[in-house]
């Protein structure tokens, strides 16, 4: 089987923005209501119970099988971030196996019994929660957030599960570079002095549709911050001169 990592990546990124939204139904929760949220990646509907299965994926995949894979290991020690099992205090070595008191940088802070992982009612245990966004925003920052080394982190369902922080992060960067100076983005994304970012690349596969996205995310915000909200809230057009106004 071949490593994501030696596969040749592809030449541009394939963002939501370009496909389409990733999710179109509107699964109904047991109430009745609709589960379409806004989506954190700007496509128009966001069915969060579509998701949330994918993205729990991922974190088994990361957990269980990428975090112990040695191009995954490599990966991380060039971008200087910690793996969950590396975690100097209550190291997390799989998904079902959390160690009391998980202190790490993504780790969810609960008191785990030391017997034992914690168990439902059914008598399974329950699956440790540990935070993808830092290894996302980690590989955003240096460019390495390619199909393969995303696929190798974050397993087949990483499109589905973490596609949409991914892209959210993306935009993130994007308005962190557009907002501060070099200095104060890399402080931004420091997340210790033992995890400090080594190197920060400009954005990498960047689609029209995604600077176009961008755009009009960033002038919403322009108009947040004049309070031009609500009843308020501009037209597109207007956005589009206000920006282009305060960029001038």
């Amino acid at each position: 089987m071949t490593s994501p990592f030696t596969s040749a990546f592809p030449q541009g990124y394939p963002t939501f923005h370009a496909r389409g939204p990733p999710f179109t139904g509107a699964a109904s929760s047991s109430s009745g209501e609709s589960s379409s949220v806004p989506n954190p990646s700007g496509a128009p509907q966001f069915d969060i119970f579509d998701w949330h299965p994918a993205y729990q994926s991922c974190q088994r995949y990361f957990l269980d099988h990428a975090q112990h894979d040695n191009g995954v290991q490599a990966v991380a020690a060039l971008i200087n971030i910690c793996l969950p099992f590396q975690w100097s205090t209550s190291p997390i070595i799989n998904s079902t196996g959390p160690l009391p008191h998980a202190t790490g940088p993504g780790s969810y802070n609960m008191p785990w019994p030391r017997s034992g992982p914690v168990m439902n009612t059914r008598g399974q245990p329950v699956p440790v929660w540990v935070s993808l966004v830092p290894y996302i925003r980690r590989l955003v920052i240096t460019g390495m957030d390619r199909e393969g080394v995303m696929h190798g982190f974050f397993g087949d369902d990483w499109r589905k599960g973490v596609g949409p922080v991914h892209e959210c992060e993306r935009r993130n960067y994007l308005f962190a570079a557009k907002s501060v100076g070099w200095a104060k983005v890399k402080y931004q994304y420091d997340m210790s002095p033992h995890e400090s970012v080594p190197f920060l690349k400009p954005l990498q596969d960047v689609q029209l549709a995604e600077i176009e996205g961008a755009e009009k995310t960033w002038s919403q915000w322009l108009a947040m911050e004049d309070w031009m909200v609500g009843p308020r809230a501009p037209d597109v057009e207007d956005q589009a001169r206000e920006a282009s106004r305060r960029e001038s």
